[in-house]
């Protein structure tokens, strides 16, 4: 059982996967996205997050922390000037990640882990005008919607088409007449 092991070695010695880890979120860090394998993704997060939420607060202190962890002064600099103004009012959930296919080589699961505020793709412009309407039965606001707009047009089709209504409504009374004689 796993009682207690919540550190995934990822089949390295303590100071490589240290070392591994360093390189990787300063990689993330400085590129805002990087493609890895799954388990090493999941590793980053747990190492990364705690990294960012230390960064909000622009400390002499917490700014020598993140220098213990990282060991790059740009990545630092990076850190606490851009990345902490974007993510200041999120309550954590700094990163994300996507699977991929299977690496062609070894078959090993891939993974690209990016920063949420960075992605282009997923932004919060794009999500605010695709809201859909909801399943539910009751269509109270559908239905107010509906009947307001045929009033809009029939009253557009009225004054466009009033001479014709004239001329048309004595055809359709003896219309009506003709078809009552042939069902007698």
């Amino acid at each position: 059982m796993r009682h207690g092991k919540k550190v995934n070695h990822l089949g390295r010695t303590k100071s490589h996967r240290v070392a591994m880890m360093s390189n990787m979120a300063t990689s993330l860090v400085l590129h805002k996205r990087i493609t890895t394998t799954l388990a090493k993704a999941k590793a980053l997060r747990i190492y990364v997050e705690p990294l960012i939420t230390k960064s909000k607060s622009d400390t002499t202190h917490s700014r020598r922390t993140v220098f213990s962890y990282l060991q790059n002064k740009d990545a630092v600099t990076i850190l606490f000037r851009e990345i902490a103004e974007k993510v200041a009012t999120r309550p954590g959930g700094y990163t994300r990640i996507i699977k991929l296919e299977n690496r062609l080589g070894d078959n090993a699961e891939m993974a690209i882990i990016e920063l949420v505020d960075y992605n282009t793709v997923y932004g919060a412009k794009e999500a605010a005008p695709a809201k859909k309407a909801t399943r539910r039965r009751g269509a109270g606001a559908k239905a107010k919607a509906t009947e307001a707009a045929p009033v809009v047009a029939e009253e557009a089709v009225v004054v466009e088409e009033t001479p014709a209504a004239e001329e048309a409504t004595p055809e359709a009374p003896a219309a009506n007449e003709e078809n009552a004689e042939k069902g007698e």
